[in-house]
Parts: C-alpha cells; structure tokens; sequence
C-alpha cells in the first residue's frame, strides 16, 4: 500500500493517478474513513484517561456516596470504552480494507493509457522469420511431433491443462537450467518455492485471493491458496523482518508451479500452451534500497533480454501503459516474442514482465530496513520474469520449426537437451 499518512496531502495526485490507471477508487470515501478512524482513537484515549483518573481517586479516602458514584462512573466508562473500541476496530477494518486498494503511485514516464493496445513498443531486438511455407502453431507442431496431449488433460484434469511428452519434457528442462545458470551469474540465489501460500501473504504483495475477479485458486477453508507465481512466496520471504543495510541488495530466483484460473482467458491468442492453468516459471526477485530500485529494474530487464537474445528469438520490449500495470507496479517493461502461429501471420506475445513495486508491497507486509541512522526505512521491491516456460516453448516450436515438419533446437541449448533437432516420428512411434 502508500503511505496513508499522505492521503490528504497528496490526494489531488492520488485521485489523478486512480484515473490514469483507469481505477475506481473512492479516495474521499477512504479519507472519511482514516478521520472517522482519528476521531474514535482521540474519543478512546480520552475516556482512557477518565477511567485512569477514576482509578486514581479510588485510591484515596472517601465516603461511601462517594466511592459509590465513583463506581457507578468507572463502570460507564469501562462500556463507554468497549463500545468506542468496538466502533474503532469496525471502521480500523474498513479502512484498511480499502486503503489495500489504492494503486501505487505511477512512475512519471509510464505511457497513459486503458489497456495493453496502449502500452508503447521502446525497442525491437532479431529478425523476425520469414518462412516459405506455412507455418503452424505450436499446437499443431506439438500435436504432429507427439509432443503435447490437451486432449487427455482436459479429460484428466479439465480444460487449459496439458501433458508434455518426449523431446518437449527435455526442452522444458533444458530452458530452465539455461535460464538458472543466466541468473545465478549474475548474482541471483536460487530457491524452489512452496506452491502455497497464506491469504495474508497474497494480499500483501497485492493479489486478490478472493471474489468472482481474482485469478487465484483458494484452498477452502485453509486460509491458504495455490501460488500464481513465485513472486508472492519470494515475496513474503521477509515479511515482517528488519534487515540490515549491509544484507541489501537481496536478490533471489525461484522456481516453482504458476496456478491461475484464467477467468475469461479465452480466445485465439489464449490457445494451447500460452494460456493455461498450470506451468512452470523461474522468477527473479530484488529488494534494495529506494535509491537502488529503478537501477535494478533495468538491470532485471536487461536479464530477461539476455535469457531471449541467446535463444535467437525475435523480440519487443513494451513500457507498460497506465492502464496495465496493475496496482503493486510503478513501472513495468515485457517483453514479447514473435510468435509466427500467433494470429493469421504472427504476433508478438508476452514472455516475461518485470515491475518496480518501489516499497508499495513492502508497506503491506513490514519488510523494512536500518538506515544509516538506525531509523528504519521500507525497502523497495523488484520482480522479474526470468522465463515462463511454456511460452518459452511456444516462441521455440514456431520460430525454429522447418518445412518437413521437425523443429530445430536453438543452438544455445543442445548442451542442455542433448539433441539438436526434434524429428517427425512416424504415426504411433
């Protein structure tokens, strides 16, 4: 969350930058809140005060109308009290309810804009392919080359789940070890993280665990959910922790299974393995010093870019408009890879994404830090793609496929695959 103690002051540009951001939020609303919130807390202190100074006046020698109306006053303050903080805690609870779901604020060169057709291609990076045939989706190569089974796992499990088969279950490792060993060079530990996490942990890093819009999967009655990336544990590493000055930058790289809902992910440019309720993905994590973060956002992209350049792919790096960053972000660059099966003559399509979340999640979750003085400080937050591996796969199959059918292996990884080219197999192979 902000800071709630700049609401009012700064609540001409938060209401402006709910705007851009094509929010609703009612910042007024909230700011009645925080001083109905005020007003109660002074009304507790001061019937606190009279109670203590009712007990005083017990101490001392008094008759017994006395010492009777005394009582009679310490009892109606003692409810007098219970009622206000009752009142507090309900209004406490709205509150901060509400506040969760003001944004961050926006960095002041993020494009202003609805919705992603809004965000702003800042570079291009390969060639993009040029075939002198056809080229089929990643579908239809993984159906051909026995790659991938949908069919089965929308019998098994349901829609938008897949098997991964033969050369493609070597593929995908063969991407995550070539992305790890990128990572861990540059300064990254790796960790494999827990697919679960608490509710309160989610809502901190600023995901919706709950309701008809949130992406998530609840564990029922557990307080719990399944994670939707890696970010939420790393994320909730150092939730309410002091770390040193010295121990930052922290910078980690998790692996683990991604679960979304995927509410209303349909549509051509969801198919297969670009859209699905489960997969894999390596994610880097930063936390820093304010002054550090938006060095190390670029240092994150710059990661992602290294990871995509080796593998030869075509791609775009995207600022991310207003619109479409989402509340936890101040800045967001993706990067998208060509796709060659991607529409009717191919489309670039979201790999990674990275964020500077500043200390917007840190306030949530009470990550701070000792600044020099010994006073503590929030520290700010970075996320990163390192790769999402089935879209990964996706950018592989299309762009390296052949005209025989057979996809080549980007060279980059044959160490990792051992093979350097997956062959057409005769039916039933």
């Amino acid at each position: 969350m902000i800071d709630l103690k700049e609401l009012k002051a700064r609540r001409d540009e938060i209401a402006q930058n709910i705007r851009v951001r094509n929010m609703h939020v009612d910042i007024d609303a909230i700011i009645e809140l925080q001083e109905s919130r005020s007003a109660l807390m002074q009304e507790a202190e001061n019937l606190r005060a009279k109670r203590n100074e009712n007990a005083q006046k017990m101490k001392g020698k008094l008759d017994a109308e006395t010492r009777t109306t005394l009582i009679t006053e310490g009892k109606m303050l003692k409810e007098s009290i219970a009622s206000v903080e009752e009142q507090l805690s309900a209004v406490e609870q709205t509150f901060q309810s509400q506040a969760r779901t003001i944004p961050n604020y926006a960095h002041p060169q993020a494009p202003v804009g609805k919705e992603d057709k809004d965000n702003t291609a800042i570079k291009f990076v390969g060639t993009v392919p040029q075939f002198s045939f056809k080229a089929k989706d990643h579908v239809q190569l993984g159906e051909t080359l026995d790659l991938i089974d949908f069919d089965t796992a929308t019998r098994v499990s349901g829609p938008k789940f897949y098997y991964l088969k033969r050369e493609a279950v070597l593929l995908q490792m063969a991407l995550e070890r070539y992305a790890t060993d990128i990572v861990i060079r540059r300064g990254f530990t790796p960790f494999i993280t827990p697919d679960i996490a608490k509710e309160e942990i989610l809502s901190g890093i600023g995901f919706n665990p709950r309701g008809e819009e949130s992406n998530i999967y609840t564990l029922e009655g557990t307080g719990t959910c399944l994670v939707g990336t890696a970010e939420i544990t790393l994320g909730g590493y150092y939730a309410d922790q002091i770390l040193d000055r010295e121990q930052l930058p922290i910078k980690m790289a998790g692996l683990s299974h991604c679960f979304r809902r995927e509410a209303g992910g349909a549509g051509q440019y969801s198919k297969g393995l670009y859209r699905v309720h489960q997969f894999s993905k390596l994610e880097m994590f930063i936390y820093c010093l304010p002054e550090q973060s938006e060095a190390y956002h670029q240092e994150l992209l710059s990661i992602e870019e290294e990871i995509f350049s080796g593998l030869g792919l075509a791609y775009r790096v995207v600022d991310t408009c207003t619109g479409d960053l989402g509340a936890p972000a101040y800045r967001k660059f993706d990067i998208e890879a060509w796709m060659p099966g991607r529409g009717e003559d191919g489309e670039y399509g979201e790999v990674t994404s990275t964020s500077n979340c500043t200390d917007y999640q840190a306030r949530s979750l009470s990550i701070r830090y000792r600044d020099e003085e010994g006073k503590t400080q929030f520290v700010h937050m970075l996320n990163g793609t390192a790769i999402a591996l089935s879209r990964a796969m996706v950018a592989i199959l299309e762009n390296y496929q052949t005209e025989d059918g057979s996809v080549l292996i980007p060279q980059i990884l044959v160490p990792y695959t051992g093979f350097a080219k997956i062959e057409t197999r005769a039916k039933g192979k």
